[in-house]
């Protein structure tokens, strides 16, 4: 029987959320050579796929969380999911901009979090941990307590968890990096090699290249 994690991975891969080209690398914004490109948004095109994610990330803040009283998401991906998982455990629901709002009340938290209350923030896509744990800064900032975060996926980067872990903040992700390589072998979508290519980028993305 496949984990929740492994069963998402193989969605995300089908409906290509995730699209693996280790020998044509992507560029990513940041400038990076990366072998993944993941876009959780479009999970949300899927109800099978929407409804599997948000049923699992509510059983992951009912377990991993309990007492939980609040959820915040990371804007903009992960505000939809978000506020779906809310819905699902009965809980309030705000959102978290990267930036405050330029106009009106500037505004950086959208939604009403009660001081005191213990909030678990949801992200759809976790990399290096920045814009992650900003929000968490600015839950704390508004005085709540952040129990922990969930995310849909992953990439285990150690710079992420060495980040995480300095900030004193627990993430439980639905899917992760090395549970989608075993996965796409399994299918077939990738070779040994292309997953040992997958391992070597993981450890030092900002520097990797593909070789020729």
């Amino acid at each position: 029987m496949k984990t929740p994690e492994k069963l998402l991975a193989e969605k995300l891969l089908q409906i290509s959320a995730i699209k693996l080209q280790p020998e044509n690398p992507f560029t990513w914004a940041s400038g990076w050579n990366s072998p993944i490109y993941s876009d959780n948004r479009k999970t949300l095109s899927y109800p099978d796929v929407r409804n599997f994610i948000k049923v699992e990330l509510a059983r992951i803040v009912l377990e991993k969380f309990p007492g939980t009283e609040a959820i915040a998401a990371v804007a903009t991906g992960a505000i939809a999911i978000g506020s779906l998982v809310a819905d699902i455990l009965g809980l309030p629901f705000a959102y978290v901009r990267s930036q405050p709002k330029d106009h009106g009340l500037e505004n950086l938290i959208e939604g009403n979090l009660k001081p005191g209350s213990k909030v678990v923030i949801i992200e759809d896509l976790v990399s290096t941990g920045g814009s992650s744990l900003k929000a968490v800064e600015a839950v704390r900032n508004a005085g709540c307590e952040v129990v922990g975060m969930t995310a849909i996926f992953t990439y285990e980067f150690p710079l992420a968890v060495k980040r995480f872990a300095e900030a004193n903040v627990t993430l439980e992700p639905l899917s992760c990096y090395s549970a989608m390589i075993e996965v796409a072998q399994d299918i077939n979508y990738i070779s040994a090699a292309d997953a040992e290519t997958l391992r070597e980028w993981r450890q030092d993305p900002a520097n990797w290249s593909p070789k020729k």
